[in-house]
């Protein structure tokens, strides 16, 4: 075995070296391919193959990739690629010439080229184009994976994303589909009348959820800071300051593990809309979901790792407590304090530590027995205010918040409240997280007094909701990993 993979090792050297020596060639010969600064492209592959009847017998130029290469003497077959998919190019050496013919035959997979020819199908019905002109605008000096190995190893898709996009189309599909669920968001909200804000990435108070951040320092300002985790307590300044309907999708960072749900950095879109509660943000939440897929799949019903998710029909709608009552048998409005919340943890092996109180034993439960059932679209409503510091209480019930989370295919898509107004009530819990992250808890919310300042000012009554782009991704593209949808995943250093 190491014998073979030294052998193979050689071979691959020698390929890379015969393909600098054809660039230097090329050089010397005056024909440097590095040196053309534009090719005009009429079209793209999928423009010809979706539309022949329209291109039959017209002349275009293409350009792409060679991915495959099969030399017939005085005629050869290419396939090339380019955003569009792949098209057969038949060069013929009477119609290119003999000396452009000669040094076609050299072009490797891999080459990029431009094609200027004519529009017809094979004497096998396929879709191609005869070249009149080949031109070759990049030598490639690398091999693609598939000529030995294939490009199977996740690691290597991830760090090498470049390759992965050449030799799968199907990650290039995904990758285009990501882009279209953006533009689709954006349009959605803007035919809403909300208004796209950026706010500070590097910040003094990394508030707004729960997770750790990670920490700078500016040199100029002498002044620790930190990546923002959440857009939340700035979106919410501009409602205060009269924009009532705002949004932002951009990148967050939180110092967490890494999981096939979780990377350090994700994107995050946020949306606030005064005059309005958790709701409407639900209502709004079920059609984006619904409108973006028919937008952009098509259909409202789609299959997710082999289960059929109907975003057409209405979403369940469960409190947390009726849930667990539901899946686990256990009824938290007979528990009526935390010591009786932890005396029933401990009699279903829930593992909890001191600082818990009812409410997160109450999540503990949830997340033990209730999320993995949740498949099809369910709004998990009405939060504990223990672990919902900037959600407004239900005022029939003030132990419980007007928050929901929605769950799809297990997991956690969104998370909403009715915004907490009350610039006395957002202090004291402040100080309750205050007093949990001088106990040990990392990702605790930190005191903002100018956030309090801005409540005391007046916010309307409001609706928020945060939703993951990337896990609304992996939904549409029935992608297993997070790391899948990311185009340049956070990965260890290959240095450590």
């Amino acid at each position: 075995m190491a014998d073979e993979r030294i052998q193979t090792e050689q071979e691959i050297n020698e390929l890379l070296r015969v393909r600098r020596t054809k660039l230097a060639e090329l050089q010397e010969n005056g024909k440097d391919p590095f040196q053309i600064m534009k090719y005009d492209v009429t079209n793209h592959s999928i423009d010809i193959l979706n539309d022949y009847d329209s291109f039959e017998g017209k002349k275009v130029s293409i350009a792409g990739r060679i991915m495959t290469k099969r030399v017939m003497g005085k005629a050869s077959f290419i396939n090339i690629r380019d955003l569009g998919g792949d098209i057969q190019i038949y060069v013929k050496r009477d119609d290119v010439g003999e000396e452009a013919y000669a040094e076609f035959k050299k072009y490797d997979m891999g080459d990029i080229v431009g094609i200027e020819g004519e529009v017809f199908k094979t004497r096998t019905g396929e879709i191609s184009v005869k070249a009149e002109k080949v031109v070759l605008l990049t030598k490639s000096l690398q091999i693609l994976p598939e000529k030995f190995h294939g490009l199977k190893d996740t690691d290597t898709r991830y760090r090498q994303r470049y390759i992965d996009l050449i030799v799968n189309p199907e990650v290039r599909d995904t990758f285009i589909k990501r882009s279209q669920i953006i533009r689709e968001i954006r349009n959605y909200l803007d035919s809403k009348g909300f208004m796209e804000v950026e706010t500070p990435v590097l910040v003094t108070n990394a508030g707004g959820a729960a997770a750790r951040p990670f920490n700078t320092h500016h040199n100029a300002l002498d002044e620790d800071l930190h990546l923002r985790i959440s857009l939340e307590l700035y979106l919410k300044r501009l409602i205060v300051g009269g924009l009532e309907r705002v949004y932002e999708i951009g990148r967050v960072f939180r110092n967490e593990g890494l999981s096939v749900r979780h990377n350090p950095e994700f994107t995050l879109l946020e949306l606030y809309q005064a005059y309005t509660d958790y709701h409407g943000m639900m209502d709004l939440a079920e059609d984006l979901f619904r409108t973006v897929a028919q937008r952009v799949l098509g259909t409202t019903t789609i299959t997710y790792d082999g289960v059929e998710i109907d975003l057409s029909k209405p979403f369940e709608r469960l409190t947390m407590v009726d849930a667990i009552k539901k899946y686990a048998n256990v009824d938290f409005d007979q528990i009526p304090d935390e010591a009786s919340a932890k005396a029933l943890a401990k009699e279903h092996n829930i593992e909890f530590e001191d600082r818990h109180k009812r409410g997160d034993i109450i999540n503990l439960f949830f997340e033990e027995y209730v999320e993995e059932h949740l498949v099809q679209p369910t709004f998990i409503m009405d939060h504990p205010v223990d672990i919902s510091p900037l959600a407004s209480r239900k005022p029939d019930n003030p132990e419980y918040t007007e928050r929901f989370e929605l769950f799809i295919t297990k997991r956690e898509m969104a998370n909403a409240f009715s915004e907490l107004n009350d610039p006395m009530d957002q202090r004291k819990r402040f100080e309750a997280q205050e007093a949990l992250r001088a106990a040990g808890d990392e990702e605790a919310n930190q005191l903002d007094e100018d956030f309090i300042t801005a409540l005391e000012y007046g916010m309307p009554p409001t609706g928020g909701i945060g939703i993951g782009i990337d896990r609304l991704v992996m939904l549409l593209t029935d992608s297993a990993a997070i790391r899948d949808v990311l185009l340049f995943p956070t990965m260890k250093s290959l240095d450590k």
